[in-house]
């Protein structure tokens, strides 16, 4: 090549390669043992120009290069570097990582239950850790020169998407910020905004996957390619639905029906009945164990199949147990068993029982693993450096799997195309399609990945291209102030500048990006109002007047359709407060609709609220036992109408909620004593508008107008009604623009009125009590802060205040209405009550200032569910009797009890040093902190 270059040409090339070796790019490039992508020598060029970069590329294409270029220029310039991840699992993922690199002196890590040579040059930490090292002006920041963060996504989280954004509004200007993401679709978006708040910020976009990802849906036996190439034409291809797939889907859903045939009343004949089963034949989803096997026998092993569901990944492992199904050969099955052993090997015997360990065990060493939330993080980890290792073949995962975490393979299963979102069934989305499917393909190992879709009933094949066609998804806010943020910010910088600093979010960035849109269509009405108006005009008179009447009636007609719901509302709410205990009545309406026993009213002077076991004032919610043998908390929707007592029926005193018998038992005798009773029909009461004054009045004044007698007057209305239409709809886009402006900084404005009601403002100065508040971080700060300063916790021990702190961090994954939940007695018990009463006050201010939670703003309800299990664990008991108790994985145990560590030890932090809650706190934080809990893969 060189030969046929000019002397020029050499003699240039020559000092383009002197150049390059006279950077920091070019040792680092050779500390690894393949060549760097485009992209990522791109991204690592702008950072060493001095440029902050957002780097946007697909999972798996190793965008983590251009961070850990970073922790490079950071090491080499003698300063400090923070790698910031979402999730304590990829820290300490990272953290390994970086210390095979660099040493174990060289590298720290923090997260909220480790702490690793906090003042090495890097430090790998979660994002929370480093937005409380900024709140609380640490001196660790004393030298930062880079900040990466990890999965910079994150910040569309609606629970903690927040922290991203007050981590890049309030870094230092002279540290450089390196953003790694995901494909999103608004990247420019996003880094226009970086380039407005952190300086000069170069986008790189890679839509490259370095590992190709081919598409498949395995139906019965055979596996199908979701795409096919044709011809374009032109010299090019284009990718189209596979046909036989949609040969499929159009086969499935138009099945002849057995047996007669409805419209000629004549029998199928056996003929037709056997040509349709060898068709169905076809059609069938394969189980677990078949597709696993299916998978092994091409070689697309290993793989991950994603459920959604972690009682599903269980089942799945038994599955292919009991299947016979062996993935590793005897040597695979021993190195298996001497990683596992080395790495269990802290944890007592008594414990290991309870946790599963042998079934968990047996599953590993035929190289197959379940791994979700619900596991221990032991356990976890041991599946993770096992698959890696190519020890385990095949994983069963909740989506938590695909967020972040190093475990790529060569093939990637979907079960479904439908998840739970925590409200409801919905179809999953095409950023989480891309994210799944991202882990296959193992970059230096496999030639392609594979994404395998298992046929459902009702398939879409069009659908599914469309998801797995869609690769990107947009970056949306969801940063909101809170009352931490709040004080923390005034203590810094003052309101005024405080309000300046929240205009500099993303999320208000986007809001004012999207008035523009909004005002042109605000301008594309007002020309429609236009022609509307003129379309209206009537000859006879003011048409606009006679519309006006009109929408008068139908508004008074509305109004009164309403005033005689609420009666009825009314009336079934006095109802409901008459019921006794052992009333049978028929429940009118609802999921639980028909006969069912009265155990508790609802409490007439105040309700028990939900499962949390203290009282609130929200109306009578009798919970009963259904004919069906359910046990519920029925609400006010239940009861359209009025509902009486239709018998009576003793409750034994034996009766037991939580008891499967006692309530078909009961249910039984419900059935036999009253099954034959039949309510009496409610009769609907005379219309109100038939004698309201005014609606005559308008009728009256409807037939005297002018236009009432013009031929074309509906014609005329037509036309008022699409005029008022989009004028309601031009008012509403209006007030649209003038709620997105400014709208972070009116919700800061909120919060800080009611804090200075509270005493934790005064102006632009932090009170005592505001300087408390800023040491409590999490979603119920403000609850902690009231409590301290009234004192709910003082006297309590060690125990009942873990008990107490759990109420601050615990959410239940599913509410359960029929029973409250066990709570610790005595003095704990009194706290926990005058803690759910001080967020009722709480809950009321929050209200009149317009502070409103379901914008993800203010204090949610404290949960109580997990406050006996954190008592008795607090307390010494034994790991299986607490888990027994509790009805929880030990995954789920453990990260609870991380948590209440956490918020334990901000409360130590926050109490007074010498006080009686500062020392229950701290001896709190070493009742909890043992056994499975402390157990850690790190440190």
């Amino acid at each position: 090549m060189t030969e046929d270059m000019s002397p020029a040409e050499r003699y240039a090339a020559a000092k383009l390669r002197a150049a390059e070796q006279a950077t920091a790019l070019a040792p680092f490039r050779e500390m690894y043992d393949f060549g760097l992508d485009p992209f990522q020598i791109e991204a690592c060029q702008a950072l060493e120009a001095g440029k902050g970069v957002l780097v946007a590329a697909p999972t798996g294409s190793g965008k983590t290069i251009v961070g850990e270029f970073a922790v490079h220029l950071a090491l080499e310039q003698g300063r400090k570097c923070f790698y910031t991840t979402p999730i304590k699992a990829l820290s300490n993922q990272k953290y390994l990582d970086l210390v095979k690199r660099y040493g174990p002196e060289k590298v720290g890590l923090l997260t909220g239950d480790n702490s690793v040579n906090s003042e090495a040059p890097v430090i790998v930490m979660t994002t929370e850790v480093l937005r409380n090292m900024l709140y609380s002006g640490s001196q660790s920041l004393i030298g930062l020169g880079y900040v990466v963060m990890d999965e910079v996504h994150y910040l569309s989280d609606r629970f903690r998407g927040a922290v991203w954004e007050e981590v890049i509004i309030h870094l230092p200007e002279s540290v450089t910020l390196v953003s790694l993401s995901a494909t999103v679709s608004n990247a420019e978006e996003f880094g226009d905004w970086l380039d407005t708040v952190r300086g000069d910020t170069e986008v790189i976009v890679a839509e490259h996957r370095p590992v190709p990802l081919w598409q498949h849906v395995l139906a019965g036996r055979r596996m199908y390619d979701l795409f096919e190439e044709r011809d374009g034409g032109q010299g090019g291809g284009r990718r189209e639905v596979n046909p036989d797939l949609e040969r499929l889907a159009r086969m499935e859903n138009s099945r002849p029906t057995f047996g007669r045939d409805k419209r000629r009343g004549r029998t199928m004949r056996e003929a037709d009945r056997e040509r349709e089963r060898r068709q169905r034949a076809r059609i069938w989803t394969p189980s677990r164990p078949e597709v696993i096997d299916r998978l092994d026998s091409e070689g697309l092993l290993p793989a991950i199949t994603f459920i959604f569901s972690r009682a599903g990944c269980e089942a799945a492992v038994q599955q292919c147990l009991h299947s016979g199904l062996r993935l590793n050969d005897t040597e695979a099955r021993e190195r298996v068993r001497r990683i596992v052993e080395a790495r269990t090997a802290g944890i007592p015997d008594d414990d290991l029982h309870v946790l599963g360990y042998f079934e968990w065990l047996e599953g590993l060493e035929r190289g197959i693993a379940a791994h979700h939330a619900g596991m221990l993080p032991t356990f976890k980890e041991v599946v993770e450096e096992l698959f890696v290792q190519g020890l385990v073949k095949a994983v069963f995962a909740t989506e938590t799997l695909a967020l972040g975490i190093n475990m790529p393979a060569r093939s990637v299963v979907l079960e479904k195309l439908v998840k739970w979102n925590g409200e409801q069934h919905a179809d999953i989305t095409p950023g989480e399609y891309t994210q799944l499917t991202g882990r296959a393909g193992r970059r230096g190992i496999d030639i392609e990945g594979h994404a395998v879709v298992l046929w459902q009933r009702g398939m879409n094949p069009g659908a599914l291209a469309g998801l797995a066609g869609t690769r990107t998804y947009p970056l949306r806010s969801s940063f909101k102030p809170s009352y931490n943020m709040a004080v923390n910010l005034v203590s810094q910088f003052g309101r005024h500048r405080s309000r300046e600093l929240l205009e500099m979010s993303f999320a208000q960035f986007q809001a004012d990006k999207s008035v523009v849109g909004i005002t042109r269509q605000v301008q594309k009405n007002e020309e429609g109002l236009a022609g509307y108006r003129g379309s209206m005009t009537c000859h006879l008179g003011d048409f606009e007047e006679y519309s006006r009447l009109r929408r008068e009636l139908k508004d008074r007609e509305t109004e009164l359709a309403k005033q005689g719901a609420v009666q009825r509302r009314v009336a079934a709410a006095a109802a409901l407060e008459k019921l006794k205990p052992g009333d049978v009545i028929h429940v009118p309406t609802g999921k639980y609709a028909g006969l069912a026993l009265v155990l508790d009213p609802g409490m007439p002077s105040g309700r028990t609220d939900r499962h949390r076991g203290f009282e609130m004032q929200d109306g009578p919610r009798p919970l009963v036992l259904t004919a069906e043998r359910q046990v519920k908390r029925l609400a006010s929707i239940d009861f359209p109408v009025p509902v009486a007592a239709l018998d009576r029926m003793r409750i034994p005193r034996s009766f037991n909620a939580r008891s499967p018998q006692s309530r078909r038992d009961l249910a039984s005798a419900l059935r036999t004593k009253a099954g034959h009773l039949v309510p009496s029909r409610h009769r609907k009461p005379r219309s109100a508008a038939a004698d309201d004054r005014e609606i005559t009045r308008l009728r009256t004044e409807l037939r005297a107008h002018p236009c009432h007698g013009c031929d074309e007057r509906e014609d005329h209305a037509r036309w008022a009604e699409r005029y008022h239409r989009l004028l309601r709809d031009t008012r509403q886009l209006e007030r649209r623009i003038e709620g997105r402006t400014n709208t972070i900084a009116r919700t800061f404005d909120r919060i800080c009125g009611l804090l200075t009601e509270l005493d934790y403002l005064e102006g632009d100065t932090v009170t005592e009590e505001g300087k408390r508040l800023a040491r409590l971080y999490g979603e119920l700060d403000l609850l902690a802060s009231e409590c301290l300063r009234d004192g709910v916790w003082e006297g309590l021990g060690p125990a009942e205040l873990a008990a107490c702190a759990s109420a601050l961090v615990y959410e239940a994954r599913q509410a359960d209405d029929a029973v409250a939940p066990k709570l610790p007695s005595g003095k704990a018990r009194d706290a926990l009550g005058e803690m759910v009463r001080i967020w009722g006050r709480l809950d009321a201010l929050e209200e009149d200032h317009k502070i409103n939670q379901a914008e993800g703003v203010g204090q949610r309800e404290p949960d109580l569910g997990f406050a006996w299990a954190a008592y008795r664990w607090a307390s010494g008991f034994g790991l299986d009797e607490v888990l027994r108790e509790a009805e929880m994985p030990a995954g789920d145990f453990v990260r609870w009890c991380k948590q209440l560590i956490d918020i334990l030890g901000q409360i130590a932090a926050a109490a007074p040093a010498d006080g009686t809650v500062a020392r229950a706190a701290r001896k709190a934080v070493d009742g909890v902190l043992r056994g499975v809990v402390a157990y850690s893969s790190v440190g």
